[in-house]
């Protein structure tokens, strides 16, 4: 088979197992149970008669903040990627984004890091959401999908740099650290939210609704506890899709071959490391879905700035996941 088709065939390989539910569900209890091998601790079952069918109460408003989010993850885990490439600062990066200075392949990695947040959201929101025409890979998206999630990434990026005025001229260190403080703020977290809605219904020539409705403020609902079990485990999943989808448009690399070179430990350094930070990106986007309280631990910080340990624990659910896709992907 040509090069060209064999990576095409690939893609749709990976893509239709991206909105097949079975898959997704043994791919979350494949994942969760390398997070337990990881920590020596006995692997509970993934399955239980009441966590099944058990429904839980979770807040209608974080649900709403944890959804329009999730662009402010992938705008710190994308610039922490250009400046390991490039170098710079965060400010200068926020600055080339605002001001459309960046080149192809650079607005490339901020797009696929947006997309991975926005994947590992939706079955948070409901699992049913990874059997709309949307969920697929990125190298697939029509060109009005594309241009929205980095109409999000810009203006995501514009509300960070107004909180990063104070510190335009600090270190590259006391820049990340303002990032950190941001990162772990339910308020700035609350505004990007409300801002991502203003965009998404601007763009579609539609009036802007209130953020919250009347009673949204302190109502809940009853989601499935299952699902989110899902939704909570299968995140590498989909920072593994978006890694591999990242590097065959800009490196022309066959997922197969990745994915051996992955699950035997033979990745170049450089690649190994975006596939970490796409790890990070999508634990972060899962985190508000959960609580919103878990944004203010002590992990939830840019990922620059993590301990070797914490990194390592990224790298653990990306290498899980591409074994468990390794051999169907021909």
């Amino acid at each position: 088979m040509p090069y060209k088709e064999h990576m095409k065939a690939q893609l749709n390989q990976i893509n239709n197992l991206l909105q097949n539910s079975d898959f997704t569900r043994a791919m979350a209890e494949k994942l969760e149970a390398a997070y337990y091998i990881a920590q020596n601790q006995p692997v509970p079952p993934f399955s239980t008669p009441f966590n099944d069918t058990a429904l839980i109460k979770k807040s209608i408003k974080e649900e709403k903040i944890a959804t329009g989010v999730a662009p402010l993850y992938a705008v710190e885990c994308g610039i922490g990627q250009l400046m390991e490439a490039s170098g710079g600062t965060p400010v200068e990066w926020v600055d080339k984004i605002i001001n459309n200075k960046l080149d192809s392949a650079q607005v490339l990695i901020l797009n696929r890091f947006a997309n991975a947040t926005w994947k590992a959201g939706q079955p948070f929101r409901g699992l049913e959401r990874i059997k709309r025409p949307v969920f697929i890979s990125a190298v697939f998206l029509p060109e009005d999908e594309v241009k929205k999630d980095y109409e999000h990434v810009q203006i995501t990026t514009q509300m960070l740099r107004e909180k990063m005025e104070n510190v335009k001229d600090a270190s590259k260190s006391q820049q990340l650290q303002r990032i950190n403080e941001l990162l772990q703020d339910k308020q700035f977290a609350f505004d990007v939210a409300a801002n991502a809605e203003v965009v998404y219904y601007t763009s579609q020539r539609k009036a802007v609704p209130p953020f919250l409705k009347p009673g949204e403020d302190t109502a809940t609902h009853k989601k499935s506890m299952l699902d989110e079990k899902v939704a909570i485990n299968v995140a590498g999943f989909y920072a593994l899709e978006c890694g591999l989808s990242y590097l065959a448009t800009a490196k022309n690399a066959l997922p197969s071959k990745v994915l051996h070179d992955i699950v035997t430990g033979s990745l170049a350094a450089p690649d190994k490391k975006l596939f970490q930070r796409f790890a990070n990106a999508t634990w972060k986007a899962g985190q508000p879905f959960r609580e919103l309280d878990r944004i203010t631990r002590d992990n939830f910080i840019s990922f620059d700035l993590l301990p070797a340990e914490e990194v390592n624990k990224d790298w653990i659910q990306i290498k899980a996941a591409a074994e468990k896709l390794s051999p169907l992907i021909k």
